[in-house]
């Protein structure tokens, strides 16, 4: 008897292509559009995890959803508190499920959160974003992908939904902890190596959010977003270029709408853009119901079909994290005539041609086997303090840092003695653990008094709460704060951490829907930092926190100030370590402190005209600028030239040296940034931009030659008529410490014919460092 053969779509030796087209010819349109849902099996009582979570309408049983088959399941380890091997076992018996009730046993593919490492129970954290941007270590944050991705593999989670390419706007916005800065090319060569460091493993990266989110108006969630196009072409998508050109292979929308069209519905930015223009072939996710928003918030849409329908046009491929409307309204507008079935087609194609790359319709496919899991390895746990160490920035230091032996010191605040000050709004403890109160975080969290302890001669006290809105205000706090006050005014000197507490929607001072209303320091912080200044004590603040915050008025009196942005499991260790003098401060801010609250929203990429200057009273100029950051010790720069000559042809290389040496009595890090400057333009540009960084490491002694090549196609601006060009002219090549601390200033004549470029452009300088 003749053996059966396998059908083309089982055959892993064929063509992707045409497996794909072979399974999509033998499919009924259930089974289609089974393939384009999820579901989220959010256990009772697990409290609110995403916008408007309680609101959908059509969420179907277990059961339902499975039944033709089904795309994603969500969050299998991110939703409760489980631990490996019995998450494990969850998933073999719903993938047995799953592929139990289709004709064709596909499985589902698996995705997870793991913004700040694997969003699970024990799983280790790492710190938030905008510390990876501190740090100015692609390296360093490609490393940390690799893990988090190793991590996820061995869960048998196929897709992570990160990174974030959220450029900041508006630092009042809850979701600049989440982002990677204020920069787009700190944002996109940082995403690019997460991106390269999570699919190193096998495990899909999800850029998001497409596009524009993080400009709504305000700073508040979800808000309309006001942004030309230039703006956002320049702006917003060049992080996205970088990521996709670093290989990502999925896409998430926006929640936002711009001039009126919601992301989710916007055929031009999801297939257009995205994918003709950008040349995106992987597959594009919903943000969490923002399908069903077409309907209940933006009202664009009359019903769940028709959101469905317009959402699917657009590029919208799987309707995360449960069927809602990619279900049986989505059925309806097919059999009714009123979506063509080809749509339909068109993203079942990109979901099976994800999934035939992931092996999941390949036959001998099974999912992997219980056993225990160590989600916080002794490796991992030295990778997040070595990140933590890295972000660290120290903003302002009159010689009381490090801490000399001996001092007598009030440590005071109310992030002092609290784990939850190390962690950002996507950490498991604060997004799903908030919702099991009193339940172990399943791995160690120090908080800085317990590490300073056997350190240093200290009395605590906390001073005050952090602030969360809505949270009542203990009876007794006006003598708690006064003891922080006696206990500062007794001691050597005060170290005062103030901050954050992350949350979602609401829930804290920082995070997802925690927007702000000004940038003052949380509920009675500021009140307590000015009653410490009275002391006459020197004080330290430690700022642990998720956004900056104005100190413009304390900032003159400070003995001392240091930032970290929810640093992670080991970022108490990091902290003390720079205080004590143990590590060498080397965080850069990818965030500019404010003058003064009133100024934002304001970045240090605006425009002539957004400088301080003669026509107003309000000035925008930062207390600490972007890319700054200090040291115990300080590189001397010895030289900074062009080597390629005063020219630099429009398709050409200018080449760049800077020597430095360290000249100091301890190892310094420095961060040599290199910022440019259009002398006259054809449309209005940024005062200045960042266009090269490279952090150099520099032992007792030590000198480097750091090498930077810049292709003019980085001088590259959307130009009157929207296209994208290199244009000839006069610049300035700004190398120094920051955006306000130039070394030297390098003039330069762009020559040659204005040049269109387009996606295929140069992204990032070439970089090197040598021992000279």
């Amino acid at each position: 008897m003749t053996e059966q053969q396998p059908s083309v779509w089982q055959d892993p030796t064929a063509p992707v292509d045409d497996r794909v087209d072979d399974l999509v010819a033998r499919m009924t349109l259930a089974e289609k559009v089974g393939q384009l849902a999820s579901i989220w099996l959010v256990p009772d009582g697990a409290g609110e995890m995403a916008p408007m979570q309680g609101a959908a309408e059509s969420v179907p049983s277990w059961e339902d959803a499975i039944a033709h088959g089904l795309g994603h399941l969500t969050r299998p380890f991110g939703s409760a508190p489980v631990d490996a091997e019995a998450g494990l076992r969850n998933i073999v018996d719903q993938q047995a499920q799953v592929r139990a009730a289709n004709r064709f046993g596909i499985p589902a593919q698996v995705h997870e959160e793991c913004l700040t490492g694997l969003n699970a129970w024990g799983a280790t954290i790492y710190p938030t974003p905008v510390s990876w941007a501190a740090t100015f270590d692609p390296g360093l944050v490609e490393r940390m992908g690799r893990q988090i991705g190793d991590l996820m593999a061995r869960l048998g989670i196929h897709q992570g939904l990160a990174p974030v390419l959220d450029v900041t706007r508006d630092l009042r916005w809850g979701r600049v902890e989440e982002t990677l800065g204020e920069d787009p090319y700190v944002v996109g060569t940082m995403a690019a190596a997460y991106v390269r460091g999570l699919q190193a493993s096998g495990v899909a990266a999800t850029l998001k959010h497409f596009l524009g989110y993080s400009a709504s108006r305000a700073g508040r969630n979800l808000a309309p977003v006001s942004m030309g196009t230039r703006e956002l072409a320049d702006v917003m998508l060049p992080p996205f270029e970088m990521a996709l050109r670093a290989g990502a292979r999925s896409v998430m929308n926006a929640y936002t709408d711009i001039d009126g069209i919601p992301s989710a519905a916007d055929e031009a930015l999801l297939t257009t853009l995205l994918r003709d223009t950008l040349g995106f072939e992987g597959t594009v996710v919903a943000d969490y119901f923002s399908v069903a928003f077409l309907h209940r918030l933006h009202r664009m849409a009359g019903d769940l079909g028709e959101a469905a329908r317009l959402a699917l046009e657009a590029g919208i491929d799987v309707e995360l994290p449960s069927e809602d409307a990619y279900g049986a309204p989505l059925l309806e507008e097919v059999t009714s005539g009123r979506l063509d079935e080809k749509v339909v087609d068109r993203a079942l194609r990109r979901v099976l041609h994800h999934k035939c790359e992931l092996g999941l319709l390949d036959p001998g496919w099974t999912p992997v086997e219980p056993a225990p899991v160590d989600l916080d390895p002794p490796e991992a746990r030295e990778l997040a303090r070595e990140l933590a160490r890295r972000s660290v920035v120290l903003l302002d230091n009159d010689g009381t840092l490090p801490l000399a032996p001996g001092m007598r010191v009030a440590l005071v605040g109310p992030n002092a003695d609290t784990s939850d000050a190390m962690l950002g709004c996507y950490t498991f403890p604060m997004h799903v653990l908030a919702h099991h109160p009193g339940h172990d975080p399943g791995l160690a969290i120090p908080t800085l008094r317990e590490v300073l302890a056997g350190d240093v001669d200290l009395v605590h006290e906390p001073g005050c709460a952090v602030g969360v809105p809505g949270e009542a205000e203990p009876a007794d706090a006006d003598a708690v704060l006064e003891a922080a006050v006696a206990a500062a005014a007794g001691a050597d000197v005060c170290v005062a951490v103030l901050g954050d507490r992350a949350g979602l929607f609401g829930r804290g001072t920082s995070g997802e829907g925690c927007d702000v209303a000004d940038l003052r320091l949380p509920g009675r912080q500021e009140e307590l930092l000015e009653r410490l200044l009275a002391t006459g004590t020197p004080v330290v603040v430690v700022l642990l926190v998720g956004r900056p915050y104005d100190l413009s008025r304390q900032a003159d009196r400070l003995a001392a100030a240091l930032c970290g942005f929810f640093l992670g499991e080991e970022g108490a260790g990091a902290v003390a370590d720079v205080l004590l003098g143990r590590t060498e401060p080397s965080g850069r801010l990818p965030v500019s402190f404010p003058g003064s609250g009133g100024v934002q929203p304001a970045t240090y990429l605006g425009a002539p005209l957004a400088q301080r200057s003669e026509v107003t009273g309000v000035d925008p100029t930062p207390l600490w600028p972007f890319g700054h950051g200090l040291g115990y010790g300080r590189a001397t720069w010895e030289r900074v030239e062009v080597r390629s000559g005063d020219t630099w042809a429009t398709d050409g290389v200018a080449e760049l040296e800077v020597a430095l040496v360290n000249e100091s009595d301890r190892e310094v890090s420095e961060v040599v940034q290199v910022y440019l400057h259009d002398r006259a333009a054809s449309v209005v540009r940024p005062e200045q931009r960042l266009v090269a960084a490279v952090r150099v490491d520099l032992p007792v002694g030590a000198r480097r030659l750091v090498r930077v090549g810049l292709h003019a196609d980085l001088t590259a601006f959307t130009g009157r008529d929207l296209a994208r060009i290199v244009e000839p002219g006069a610049v300035e090549l700004r190398v120094g410490r920051s955006s306000a601390d130039h070394v030297a200033v390098l003039e330069l004549d762009l020559t040659g014919a204005e040049r269109y470029v387009g996606p295929e452009r140069v992204l990032e300088p070439e970089l090197s460092v040598e021992v000279a």
